[in-house]
C-alpha cells in the first residue's frame, strides 16, 4: 500500500493522517493534563482542609474550651457547626495529651486520638497527612492551638475521607476525558472537511495524477516553437521555456530568467502593464537589439482575479517567411482551381458537341479557344518573362472572367526574370491581393473593368491596379491599410494590410489615388533582374 499514492487515495490519506496525529496529540495532552489536574485537585482539597483547621485553631471558643473546664461543652457544638458548614468529614480538637474534646461521634469524645500522626501537631507543627482513623482512611490537616500567652494548649485535626478526594479527582479527569473525546470527534470532522476541500481544490485529482499533468505540461511547454514567458503577481518569472531562452540569447539577453523579477531580466517588457491593467495585447512587434519579435501578452485570471501574466512570441523573420510561403501557396492553389474550372467547362462544351455530331462547329470552337488562349498567353508572355508571374496573371484573368469582370493586363516594357526567385512570392502576394480587392469592389457596378499596368525601369518594378468603382470616402482612406479594417463585415480587412506589410518588408512603396471615377493602387518594388546570356 502506498501512502497518498496509487493504492491509497489522497482523501483517505489526509483523513487517516490527521486522525492519527490528533488522537496521539490529545492522548498525550490528556494524560499530562489529567495528571496535573489530579495533583492540583488533591492540593486544593488539602489547602481547603488546612484552612478550616487554621480557622478552628484560632477560634477563641476553642482556645477557651481547652483552658477552662466550664467551657468544654461549647467545643463539640462549635466543631460540629464548622464541620457541616465546610463539608469536611470531621473536626477533632484534642488537648496536649491527645485526648479528643470533639468528634462527629459523641461516644468517642474523651478518648485518645487514633492514627498516630498527631505527634508533630502537639509539638507545634502545621501539616497535612494521610492516615487510617476510626472513620476510615482520610486526608488530615493538623494545626497547633495556642492561648493568648502563646502557650500551646492543644491541636485540631480536620479530615476529608480519601474516597471523597478520589471522587473529586476522578470528576476532574472525567471532564478532561470528555474534552479530549470531543476534540478527537471535532478533529475527525475537520479532517473529513479538509480532505474534501483539498480534493475539490485539486479537481478530484490524486497526487500522482497531478505529477503526471505537470510533467506533460512541462513537456508541451518545452516542445512548442513559440517562446513562452510567464510572471506571477510578484512580477517574478515562473516559466521560461527553452525556446524563449534561445531567442533571448539570440537577442543578447543571457542567463536563466526563472526566479528573477521581470524588471531585473527585461526592464522594457510590457508584461507589467498587462499585469496591472488586465488587458491583453496581441500581435505586437517588439525590437530587442537587432531581433524583432511578434508578441502576444495576456493576463492570467483565476476566479476573476489576476494572478499573473504570460507572453508568447516568435521571431518576426520566421513568421514573415512562413506567411509569405502560405500566402503564395494559397494564391497558386486559387489560380490552379480557376484554370481547372474554366478548362472543365470548355471540355463539357466540346463533349456536348461531339455527342450531337456538330463537328464543324466543334472545330471552329476549338480554334476560337486556342486563339483566345494564345492571344492571352502571347500578350502576357510578351512583357512578363517570369513563368510563375505570367501563369499567375493568366489565372487571375480567368478568375475575373468567371466573376463577370474584364481584367486587362498591359506592359510597356519587358519585365525580365528576377535574380532571386524568392522575390516573386512577395510580388504575387501584392498583385494578387490588389486584384482580388478590385474584383470584389466592382461586383455591384455595371462597369466591371480592371486594368493592371506593369512597368520596369531597370531598377524598380512598377505596377498599377485600376478599377472604375469610384472614389473611396476621405474618412476611410487612412484606415484601409490597417489590420482588420473593412467595410464588408467582420473577419475581413487583411488583404490590404498584407499588401502594405509585404511592400514595406521589400523596401518598396504603395500609394492610393482615388477620385469620383476610379481608384488606383500604385506599387513600386526594388527588382534585381537576372542577366540574360548573350
Amino acid at each position: 500500500m502506498k501512502f497518498a499514492g496509487r493504492y491509497f487515495s489522497l482523501h483517505a490519506a489526509i483523513v487517516w493522517f490527521v486522525c492519527i496525529v490528533m488522537i496521539l496529540a490529545f492522548t498525550v495532552t490528556g494524560f499530562l493534563i489529567s495528571k496535573e489536574v489530579a495533583e492540583r485537585t488533591r492540593k486544593d482539597v488539602a489547602e481547603k482542609t488546612l484552612n478550616v483547621a487554621r480557622m478552628v485553631g484560632h477560634s477563641p471558643i476553642v482556645i477557651n474550651g481547652l483552658q477552662y473546664k466550664s467551657q468544654e461543652d461549647e467545643l463539640q457544638k462549635f466543631a460540629e457547626r464548622i464541620r457541616k458548614l465546610t463539608d469536611v468529614r470531621f473536626v477533632v480538637v484534642m488537648n496536649m495529651e491527645g485526648i479528643r474534646k470533639t468528634h462527629p461521634d459523641p461516644w468517642k469524645v474523651g478518648k485518645h486520638f487514633v492514627g498516630g500522626d498527631e505527634e508533630r501537631a502537639l509539638e507545634g507543627e502545621e501539616y497535612t497527612s494521610i492516615a487510617e482513623g476510626t472513620l476510615g482512611a482520610s486526608l488530615r490537616a493538623f494545626e497547633p492551638i495556642y492561648n493568648h500567652n502563646n502557650v500551646q494548649v492543644g491541636a485540631v485535626s480536620v479530615g476529608v475521607l480519601l474516597n471523597k478526594v478520589n471522587r473529586a479527582v476522578n470528576r476532574s479527569k472525567q471532564i478532561i476525558y470528555v474534552g479530549v473525546g470531543l476534540g478527537v470527534v471535532v478533529g475527525i470532522i475537520g479532517a473529513l472537511f479538509l480532505a474534501n476541500r483539498v480534493k475539490k481544490v485539486l479537481f478530484g485529482l490524486e497526487p500522482y495524477e497531478i505529477a503526471g499533468i505537470m510533467q506533460e505540461r512541462n513537456a508541451m511547454i518545452e516542445s512548442v516553437r513559440e517562446g513562452i514567458l510567464a510572471i506571477n503577481q510578484n512580477r517574478e518569472i515562473i516559466i521560461a521555456n527553452a525556446e524563449a531562452t534561445r531567442m533571448f540569447e539570440k537577442a543578447g539577453i543571457q542567463g536563466n530568467p526563472v526566479g528573477m523579477t521581470i524588471e531585473e531580466y527585461m526592464p522594457f517588457s510590457r508584461l507589467v502593464n498587462v499585469l496591472e491593467n488586465g488587458k491583453g495585447e496581441f500581435d505586437q512587434e517588439r525590437n530587442i537589439e537587432e531581433v524583432t519579435f511578434v508578441v502576444n501578452r495576456v493576463p492570467v485570471k483565476v476566479d476573476g482575479q489576476i494572478v499573473g501574466a504570460i507572453a508568447t512570441f516568435r521571431d518576426r523573420t520566421e513568421l514573415k517567411h512562413l506567411a509569405e510561403q502560405l500566402t503564395g501557396v494559397k494564391l497558386y492553389a486559387e489560380a490552379l482551381r480557376v484554370r481547372s474550372h474554366e478548362f472543365m467547362n470548355k471540355l463539357h462544351v466540346i463533349l456536348g458537341m461531339v455527342y450531337i455530331g456538330e463537328y464543324e462547329k466543334l472545330t471552329s470552337y476549338i480554334h476560337q479557344i486556342t486563339e483566345n488562349q494564345k492571344m492571352e498567353f502571347d500578350s502576357i508572355s510578351r512583357f512578363v518573362k517570369d513563368p510563375v508571374l505570367a501563369g499567375f496573371l493568366l489565372s487571375k484573368m480567368s478568375y475575373a472572367r468567371e466573376q463577370g469582370v474584364n481584367l486587362t493586363v498591359q506592359g510597356e516594357t519587358v519585365l525580365p526574370k528576377p535574380n532571386n526567385p524568392e522575390i516573386m512570392d512577395g510580388v504575387i502576394t501584392v498583385v494578387g491581393n490588389l486584384i482580388d480587392n478590385s474584383i470584389e469592389a466592382v461586383q455591384d457596378f455595371n462597369n466591371k473593368n480592371i486594368d493592371v499596368v506593369i512597368d520596369y525601369d531597370g531598377e524598380f518594378l512598377l505596377f498599377d491596379v485600376v478599377d472604375n468603382k469610384g472614389g473611396i470616402p476621405v474618412e476611410i482612406r487612412k484606415k484601409i491599410f490597417k489590420k482588420g479594417f473593412s467595410t464588408k463585415g467582420n473577419n475581413r480587412g487583411y488583404g490590404l494590410f498584407l499588401v502594405r506589410k509585404t511592400v514595406q518588408s521589400m523596401d518598396g512603396d504603395v500609394e492610393l489615388f482615388t477620385n469620383d471615377e476610379y481608384t488606383m493602387f500604385s506599387v513600386e518594388l526594388p527588382y534585381d533582374c537576372k542577366e540574360e546570356s548573350a
